[in-house]
């Protein structure tokens, strides 16, 4: 076939037809194999998948679950599943899904989880039910656009303005033609690299490329979706990566994708993933941040300038000038504004700036007109249109201030980054609107359960749940009877009335279409491991690290020496940390920040006496099972910052209800943030530990320490400190 050229960098590769996943089944066929004998139910799938295992044996939890979604997708309901570390959730949803017509979509919250099932569980899933099914099941990623290499892009990138490239614009050079501005640098190899690996790539994928390139590298050669022109339009459009993307999703069996994708897919009537009959959604406790996310829009004054000279070639004089007053403007009216969230109304430089903005973009829309087949430059004019459009966009819906939407004034520490930011105050409705409809949604975490209850979980994903229920007496007295994870002859008065038993699993919640499963976890949480609070502590009341919770912190450590992961609030308490261990022990600390994440995990995990301290990315980032990791310290409980717009917006529409913000809004993100933390010490049936959270209030606060340690696995529960620094020795000796 033919190679097809486009103008420019003269950048040539041959058209080849959209790429489908290897062994995949056109959708016809697979039909017809399906229609073929009976079909295998999800149980037996799941059967041959762990039997495949070398010394794989069914969990009572992974088969409680793939019976429950077989049964969900059968009735027509949605599904909450609470799957504790441990399970084997992966295959339990991966084998009912098989037994469903169509794509079965997956998404999930981290590259690590995607990683894990398409390099990993998805293969061997695929060759242990080949022989039960009669044909072998594909499967398929799907990443947003920006992810995939664009040729036109790739092919176009010698018009782009010069801060943004690696280019001059032809008509800087006498004669026109491309000149490569630093071509011996960095960046000009990363491009030339990226460039040769275009003709060798069959996906186009960025993960796929080794090494890697840098952002600044990337942009040069991706394509963001609103700036794609689509493939009828573009002259590379019948070897577009994306789109091959799309097409070997719409033939596999299951599509592996993202909640940021999936987010944008809901805000955008669902035209980007594959129509579908069942979406299960792993790491569910992420979705509603992610579509948040999604939603969220801001205006960058230095964002307003690369528009600007973007599209300055399409329009008069005039209408650029008045699109670079309104930059400034905006850029002055950040730096008179406080960092923060705006209550009472945009400041009146700020406003001046938005209605500057919004007419300036309207004249320039006008100007540049539609995007026609017969335009010299689809690709750049679709380009900015779109970068005009939605800073259009963005400015009105500030103008707006609908009470719906929160707005803040965002700088970094450096001074380097202003922006005005507007966001969703709540994203349950557009959950309820567009994520069930016409199809089952099965949505699974560790950490769904909060306080003992879903409710609260389902009513930040859309669904309506009713409120709890008051305890039954019985539950009452077996609750004021009953310790945390022991029985109550050994821990007399430590429970509070109204508190269930953590050894059994959370009771189901339900409400119209939708139902609620905890499978619990294999894990004997109250043999393995220890809860301590540090109830003895002051009120942490300052930032850092309080010196008495350091020397707490010191007397752990060294009773076990080293093999902890610090999760620390702050930086700054994370630094003091590691300053202070360093100074009184000869133990190794590792701290973020001064080498990159996976090598010092890496380390943390090979080195048995190490120490990790962290801050955030680490309560749900590191997996490291074994004896590397026995003490896991938090420092105190993870309450979002008064300072974080959203959560305090959202907190305020509480109170302003008549509720109360801090219960509804704070205490729940701190319950997941403490559940996923918490969540690194036990991975293994052969792991032994002690969690020692240094933040009295989990004992003391009457009000929402219950509720925040019913969020918890059921460890062995103490308050004293002779005990979990006598455990942690025996461990030191083992």
């Amino acid at each position: 076939m033919g190679a097809v050229g486009v103008g420019g960098a003269g950048y040539r590769r041959t058209v080849t037809p959209p790429r489908t996943a290897a062994g995949s089944a056109t959708p016809s066929a697979r039909a017809k194999s399906r229609r073929r004998g009976a079909r295998p139910s999800g149980t037996e799938l799941l059967a041959a998948a762990v039997g495949a295992v070398p010394g794989g044996a069914e969990r009572p939890g992974q088969l409680q679950m793939t019976t429950a979604i077989e049964e969900c997708v059968a009735g027509g309901e949605h599904l909450l599943v609470q799957a504790g570390t441990g399970t084997g959730k992966s295959l339990a949803y991966l084998a009912p899904a098989l037994t469903v017509d169509g794509p079965v979509v997956v998404s999930t919250a981290t590259l690590a989880l995607q990683s894990q099932l398409v390099d990993h569980d998805l293969p061997r899933l695929a060759d242990a039910v080949e022989p039960v099914l009669g044909r072998r099941p594909t499967f398929a990623v799907l990443k947003g656009r920006h992810h995939y290499l664009c040729l036109a892009r790739l092919d176009n990138s010698t018009e782009e303005e010069p801060e943004d490239t690696l280019f001059d614009a032809p008509a800087a050079r006498p004669g026109g033609g491309t000149k490569w501005l630093g071509e011996a640098g960095r960046l000009g190899k990363q491009v030339e690299r990226l460039r040769d690996w275009a003709e060798k790539t069959a996906t186009g994928d960025r993960d796929e490329l080794d090494p890697g390139v840098d952002d600044q590298a990337w942009r040069l050669v991706s394509m963001p979706a609103r700036e794609c022109v689509g493939a009828t339009r573009c002259p590379f459009g019948q070897e577009c990566f994306a789109e091959a993307s799309r097409a070997r999703a719409r033939e596999a069996d299951i599509v592996v994708t993202n909640h940021s994708l999936l987010a944008v897919d809901m805000l955008a009537d669902r035209h980007i993933v594959p129509p579908h009959k069942l979406l299960i959604v792993d790491e569910a406790h992420e979705l509603a941040d992610r579509v948040s996310s999604a939603a969220q829009a801001e205006l960058v004054p230095e964002l307003i300038d690369r528009t600007t000279r973007r599209a300055r070639t399409l329009l008069r004089p005039e209408t650029a000038e008045a699109l670079t007053a309104a930059g400034d403007a905006l850029a002055v009216g950040l730096a008179e504004a406080p960092a923060g969230r705006i209550t009472s109304g945009l400041p009146t430089p700020l406003r001046e700036a938005c209605t500057l903005l919004d007419a300036a973009t309207r004249s320039a829309l006008d100007a540049i007109g539609d995007v026609k087949s017969d335009d010299p430059d689809p690709v750049r004019k679709q380009q900015a249109k779109a970068a005009l459009d939605e800073l259009s966009t963005t400015a009105q819906r500030l103008l707006e201030e609908g009470d719906h939407d929160v707005a803040w004034v965002e700088k970094n520490d450096s001074g380097n980054r202003r922006a005005l930011v507007v966001a969703p105050l709540s994203v349950a409705g557009t959950l309820a609107t567009h994520l069930y409809d016409e199809r089952t949604v099965v949505a699974t975490s560790a950490t769904l359960a909060l306080g003992g209850r879903f409710d609260t979980v389902a009513r930040a994903l859309g669904l309506d749940a009713p409120p709890p229920a008051p305890p039954t007496p019985a539950a009452a007295a077996l609750a004021a009877r009953t310790g945390p994870g022991r029985p109550a002859a050994e821990a007399p008065g430590r429970r509070l009335a109204g508190e269930v038993n953590p050894n059994a699993v959370v009771p189901a919640t339900e409400g119209p279409g939708w139902r609620s499963l905890d499978v619990g976890s294999p894990f004997d949480y109250a043999r393995q491991g220890i809860l301590y609070v540090a109830a003895h502590l002051p009120r942490p009341s300052v930032s850092g690290l309080p010196e008495a919770a350091g020397e707490e912190l010191l007397g752990l450590v060294e009773a076990l020496g080293g093999r902890t992961l610090g999760l620390f609030s702050s930086r700054r308490a994370a630094q003091q940390a590691a300053e202070l261990l360093r100074a009184r022990t000869d133990l190794p600390v590792l701290l973020q920040g001064e080498e990159a994440l996976p090598l010092l995990v890496r380390r943390f995990r090979e080195e048995r006496a190490t120490c990790l301290f962290g801050v955030m990315s680490l309560w749900q980032g590191v997996d490291v099972p074994g004896d590397a990791c026995q003490l896991v310290v938090i420092d105190r409980l993870p309450f979002p910052r008064p300072d974080e717009p959203l959560a305090a917006a959202r907190a305020a529409a509480v109170d302003a209800g008549g509720g109360s913000g801090f219960a509804a809004v704070s205490v729940p993100i701190a319950a997941v943030r403490l559940a996923q933390g918490v969540g690194r010490l036990i991975r293994a049936t052969g792991d032994r530990g002690v969690v020692a959270v240094l933040d009295s209030r989990l004992e003391t606060a009457r009000g929402y320490g219950p509720f925040l340690r019913r969020s918890l696995p059921p460890f062995w529960y103490t308050t004293r400190p002779e005990v979990a620094r006598g455990a942690l020795e025996r461990l030191a000796k083992s």
